[in-house]
């Protein structure tokens, strides 16, 4: 595959001035690529590992989320980060959100009828 001179074959001429320009730029564009596709493979490690350490856990542990006397809830639904609970209360419709990594309340949104 690879021609490898003999011993008895005369040495290649020298390389001229010209020639080993290219040569050294070629070496130097070579080197350049090769840094640029190390730092390129090492922003993805950073990136994936910043996201590993900065990722917060989910909420261990019970909480009691007090609704309101003779509240159903109706419907139950998970997005994201965020859990959310459609309530019926005496007849009235209510969405309460909680922050699904610490169970903390996020919202309420009540809906009435127009007078």
């Amino acid at each position: 595959m690879f021609h490898r001179p003999s011993p008895t074959e005369t040495p290649e001429e020298a390389l001229t001035p010209e020639q080993e320009r290219i040569i050294q730029r070629f070496r130097r564009f070579s080197s350049l690529s090769m840094l640029v596709m190390v730092l390129g493979v090492a922003a993805v490690f950073g990136v994936i590992g910043y996201r590993m350490i900065r990722a917060k856990p989910m909420a261990t542990g019970e909480m009691t989320a007090l609704l309101p006397k003779g509240a159903k809830i109706t419907a139950t639904a998970v997005s994201g980060d965020v859990v959310v609970l459609t309530l019926d209360v005496g007849g009235a419709i209510e969405i309460r959100t909680f922050d699904a990594r610490t169970l903390a309340p996020a919202g309420r949104l009540r809906f009435a009828e127009e007078p």
